[in-house]
């Protein structure tokens, strides 16, 4: 039996894993990153407090998947579909918090170009 190559070799899936313990460590880093909110404002807190909660919900979803990943790596009797599934969902949540990130970091950038 020869070694598999294409999209599913041995290298593209370390790579794979090495790209998904990356990016939950990011988003393990701007889960400690700490919320400056204003005071008397309660809609910067609400805000914030939105954007806490998504991250949350996408570092619970990264560690569920890598949680089921380990599990199934060990030889436990999981389903490879849920693993994948769990990794799938995991990366559209990562990807979706980080095209947020890029819109709301555009949208500051073209606030602060304004002439006033």
């Amino acid at each position: 039996m020869s070694s598999v190559t294409g999209p599913m070799s041995v290298d593209r899936v370390m790579a794979l894993r090495a790209q998904i313990l990356e990016r939950n460590s990011a988003l393990a880093r701007a889960n400690q990153a700490p919320a400056a909110a204003p005071a008397g404002d309660t809609k910067p807190a609400d805000f914030t407090a939105a954007f806490k909660d998504a991250f949350a919900q996408v570092n619970q979803a990264q560690n569920q998947a890598g949680a089921l990943s380990e599990s199934y790596e060990r030889g436990e009797t999981i389903d490879i579909a849920k693993v994948m599934l769990a990794r799938q969902q995991a990366s559209v949540g990562f990807e979706a918090t980080l095209q947020v990130r890029n819109k709301l970091l555009s949208a500051y950038k073209d606030i602060m170009s304004m002439p006033v």
